[in-house]
């Protein structure tokens, strides 16, 4: 184990417990809708990138370099994120902490708890969404923020994993994503070749 493992349940333990509690007290329904969200939400994420490229195609060439390159920045903050998991080993709560009550099976021994993967793809995401489409990126900073809080409901992350997770996603995907405007010129050339279709409205 790292050097740098980290005890999650000494960080806020009394938290987690506090809200798989509730969800163990909670209606089967809205558990199971948290469960699936959880489960298939970061699919959302997905089927919006598309959407914010088709309605580039009509805005400025920095703004369509921005919505090309959102898949790649949250790929990034996706690999970013799997780096911290391994440096700082922090084991999932519901492996830590005894008779905790969990929604989803608890993931492998070295299937590392901080920082939420979830949380940094989903903040990633919504991030770049948000620099391209504010409406969009509204829906999808919502969304974001209903990922990181089905991931502790569901026992399989401690707050704290969830709030680095969404901070890292943002703080990965702004610069980035500002970054990649400057990419403007390169559009401007794709508009006058035979990809234009694929980056202009006409």
């Amino acid at each position: 184990m790292s050097a740098l493992a980290l005890s999650g349940a000494s960080v806020d333990g009394p938290l987690y417990r506090h809200v798989t509690d509730l969800a163990r007290e909670s209606p089967v329904f809205l558990d199971r809708v948290v469960t699936d969200w959880s489960t298939y939400g970061l699919a959302l994420f997905a089927m919006l990138m598309p959407i914010v490229w088709w309605t580039a195609r009509g805005r400025d060439a920095a703004v369509m370099a921005r919505a090309l390159a959102a898949p790649a920045i949250v790929a990034l903050a996706y690999l970013l994120d799997t780096g911290l998991k391994s440096m700082f080993a922090e084991r999932r709560p519901c492996r830590t902490m005894t008779g905790t009550f969990t929604l989803e099976a608890c993931p492998g021994p070295h299937d590392w708890s901080f920082p939420s993967n979830h949380a940094v793809v989903a903040a990633a995401a919504a991030t770049a969404l948000w620099l391209v489409d504010r409406r969009i990126g509204a829906l999808a900073a919502v969304a974001a923020l209903a990922m990181a809080a089905s991931r502790v409901w569901v026992g399989v992350h401690y707050p704290h994993d969830v709030a680095a997770g969404l901070l890292i996603g943002v703080l990965v995907a702004w610069p980035l994503s500002r970054a990649a405007g400057r990419a403007a010129p390169y559009v401007d050339r794709l508009r006058h070749s035979r990809w234009r279709a694929c980056v202009a409205t006409r």
